[in-house]
């Protein structure tokens, strides 16, 4: 087991820096989002792959897994990197840093291997249950078919309300973004409840909490919703003052009036 660690973590390291090198060369950061979600889905695999007798649990938290990770990462190189279209979090970041940037950005590249060692371990911890298929895994399977719809249909939705030129410079109240101003991460964070579920039959179940509260703090506090609403109040202004008024962050309610 400790070898599967040790492997994930060197060849994650020379995966990172490739990706880093290359990024560098297209002048696309956003690429750094691609190892997370091609690394997770890769480390995966390979767990599963070590197992002595993997279960039909195994098999289907893979599925669940590589689902998520192929639809991200389809998506991150169709909108971003393939068009050579800077994310806005990594453009502000750019010129925060100046002439320092692709120094600053390598230690960032790096630091995703960790992040996968991270969180591929309540997926680990789900694979590795020892029970046979109980209900707990009906939940699981659940909450992950509900959060992967739930996410493809928010970034849908977006996506149909930026196609249409006459919606520049507004906000897409539209569909599950009425209800929340971030559903996509809500959705992201709901998917990582799935792996404790499938996780029940296990000891070592409350380990793969860190999944969803670490997925919350990253999202709500540094990676996602920070960025995202500085984004949208400098391009959308007053638009978006208004949207923050009257609809929740990440949990989806009811507007306000």
């Amino acid at each position: 087991m400790s070898t599967y660690w040790l492997s994930l973590l060197g060849c994650g390291c020379a995966a990172a820096t490739l990706a880093y090198l290359i990024a560098c060369r297209i002048k696309v950061m956003a690429l750094i989002d691609v190892i997370w979600t091609a690394g997770l889905g890769v480390a995966a695999i390979a767990y599963l792959c070590q197992l002595a007798e993997p279960s039909t649990r195994s098999y289907v938290v893979l599925v669940v897994l590589m689902i998520w990770s192929i639809r991200l990462t389809v998506y991150l190189l169709k909108h971003r990197v393939l068009p050579r279209k800077e994310d806005p979090r990594y453009a502000y970041l750019t010129a925060h840093w100046g002439e320092q940037a692709l120094r600053y950005y390598f230690p960032l590249f790096l630091a995703q291997v960790l992040l996968i060692a991270l969180f591929v371990v309540p997926v680990s911890i789900a694979m590795h249950a020892p029970e046979k298929w109980v209900w707990t895994d009906w939940l699981g399977l659940t909450i992950a078919l509900c959060s992967l719809t739930g996410e493809f249909i928010a970034d849908r939705q977006l996506a149909a309300f930026r196609a249409n030129t006459s919606n520049r410079g507004l906000v897409c109240r539209h569909g599950l973004w009425r209800y929340s101003r971030h559903p996509n991460y809500f959705f992201e964070w709901l998917h990582w409840w799935s792996y404790v579920a499938f996780a029940l039959s296990s000891k070592m179940w409350p380990i793969t909490l860190l999944g969803p509260l670490c997925m919350y703090l990253f999202l709500r506090f540094i990676t996602g919703v920070p960025h995202a609403e500085r984004s949208s109040l400098r391009s959308r202004g007053v638009h978006y003052k208004r949207y923050q008024q009257t609809t929740n962050m990440f949990f989806p309610w009811k507007p306000r009036h």
